[in-house]
């Protein structure tokens, strides 16, 4: 599970969102694969900054996580890109290098992070599961192993900015740097683009993942896979992949964290005498004992009998709300014990009752 966003961007939990952001800068550039290369480390600083600032600077998702400690449900469902590509080009526009301003842009692009949602029961979750999933995503061309020039071909140095990836301007005292329109800032041109990718050093593939579910996990959690997103392009460090669970709803049981509730049915006879009754658990059945004098919608408790959780041992319990079921119609004989058993309790009142009749004779004087 993801770690907390506020240690890795090393602010507290009040930071403000320029706090946020100035860490965020701070930790990128420290951590950029362009500063690091071949450095794992670094790639793996860098993408725990990337996905801690994603979450904090957006009000909802900082809201959640300052809640239950994760992200949250993304927004939709199936398979979308997360868009932490875009986060990157906005806060690294001016990016610094060596202590001096480069406008030189990198061909080479992190690829995108992805999202796919995965459905399991209730069950699944209780035990944890290792699953097989199907992924579209990009990945690096075979033709020209990533690189989107032609085999036996290379990228040339641009002819306009010289290598540069910008372009001067001068007007009166005042001199202009922009990207150069040619190259596009790159400081290379790719005069003979891979035919495959046309360039792009990228091309459509379908990957066939494992994912481990642990067990206890929640309905909207969400785990990440380093490096399973699409590939990047012209060369670029993968993105990561993010399955989000779901869990389906179950007939029986509705969960409550790791408790997990059943209604049910009793009828006034096994309430007032008590019984033993069979009850729904998690794959299987059980014995509960209702004790007698037992009242309706009173709850009754199978210790551990729920779900495990998710951060610690042990499990919930299996709750029990008991719902009494009046018949909507009576034979004979029933309409006859119940006269008699109302007959034999008149002058008789329970505890509800009389507290009842004390209420409404404050309230009337």
């Amino acid at each position: 599970m993801p770690r907390d966003y506020y240690e890795v961007l090393g602010v507290p939990r009040s930071a403000t969102d320029a706090d946020l952001k100035k860490a965020y800068r701070q930790l990128a550039m420290q951590y950029h694969p362009d500063r690091n290369p071949g450095d794992k480390h670094a790639e793996e600083r860098f993408k725990e900054a990337n996905e801690a600032y994603a979450v904090l600077s957006d009000a909802d998702k900082r809201a959640h996580f300052d809640r239950f400690g994760t992200a949250g449900p993304a927004a939709g469902g199936g398979f979308t890109d997360t868009g932490f590509g875009t986060l990157f080009e906005d806060i690294f526009e001016n990016f610094f290098s060596g202590g001096a301003r480069s406008s030189r842009r990198s061909r080479a692009a992190r690829g995108e992070d992805l999202q796919y949602e995965l459905k399991i029961t209730l069950e699944e979750a209780a035990a944890g599961v290792e699953t097989k999933i199907q992924i579209p995503r990009l990945e690096p061309c075979d033709a020209c192993r990533g690189t989107g020039v032609e085999a036996g071909s290379r990228l040339e140095t641009c002819d306009l900015c010289h290598g540069r990836g910008e372009v001067r301007r001068t007007h009166g005292f005042l001199t202009v740097a922009q990207p150069c329109p040619k190259c596009q800032g790159a400081g290379q041109l790719n005069r003979h683009p891979c035919t495959r990718c046309r360039g792009e050093g990228r091309q459509r593939a379908e990957r066939l993942l494992s994912v481990k579910i642990p067990a206890g996990i929640e309905d909207g959690m969400q785990l990440r896979l380093s490096g399973e997103g699409s590939g990047g392009a012209n060369g670029g460090p993968p993105g990561d992949l993010y399955v989000l669970v779901r869990i389906r709803e179950h007939e029986v049981f509705v969960r409550e964290g790791a408790d997990l509730y059943c209604d049910l049915p009793v009828s006034f006879a096994q309430l007032a005498l008590g019984a033993e009754v069979q009850v729904p658990v998690l794959n299987g059945t059980a014995e509960l004992r209702i004790p007698p004098g037992s009242q309706p919608h009173q709850i009754l408790k199978q210790k551990g009998k729920g779900m495990p959780h998710l951060r610690q041992r042990g499990h919930g319990d299996l709750c029990y709300r008991l719902i009494l079921e009046v018949p909507q119609r009576l034979n004979a004989k029933q309409r006859e014990a119940l006269l008699a058993f109302e007959a034999a309790s008149k002058g008789e009142r329970g505890p509800l009752a009389q507290a009842f009749l004390e209420r409404m004779k404050k309230l009337l004087g």
